[in-house]
């Protein structure tokens, strides 16, 4: 069995959140997605659960961060290349995240990242791995 990842993120908006990664090229687990709820798919074995902020309450005892405030994760996703990277952050601030930072290069790695519509943090990394440095 493969394990799978399934990142749950509180939201203010299901439509705007659903039109904002649909933007940047994801689609959505329709068996999985209501007005409550929506399954992202990422890959194979990695999905968000967006879930609107009363649903998400549901789950938890303590309140929700506002992550527009604080930070409680950073999300990370590799890339294929530079250029996926670079594409990914222009279009979600095509369609209204915020990019706080210049990309690093670091040579063997390449990273940007925006905040989503609701201020969840999206780092973009890029790795060649025949340029990782050797352990020492």
């Amino acid at each position: 069995m493969q394990r799978q990842i399934f990142v749950n993120l509180p939201i203010k908006n299901m439509e705007k959140s659903k039109a904002f990664f649909i933007g940047l090229g994801f689609s959505f687990n329709p068996q999985f997605t209501n007005d409550q709820g929506a399954c992202l798919v990422i890959s194979e074995n990695i999905y968000v659960m967006l879930l609107v902020e009363p649903f998400f309450q549901t789950f938890i005892k303590k309140p929700i961060s506002d992550a527009t405030k604080s930070t409680e994760v950073l999300v990370c996703l590799s890339c294929e290349s530079r250029a996926e990277v670079d594409a990914l952050v222009a279009k979600a601030r095509a369609g209204g995240a915020t990019v706080p930072s210049e990309p690093r290069d670091h040579g063997f790695m390449y990273g940007h990242g925006f905040d989503d519509l609701d201020g969840h943090i999206w780092e973009l990394a890029y790795m060649d791995m025949s340029q990782v440095p050797a352990a020492p």
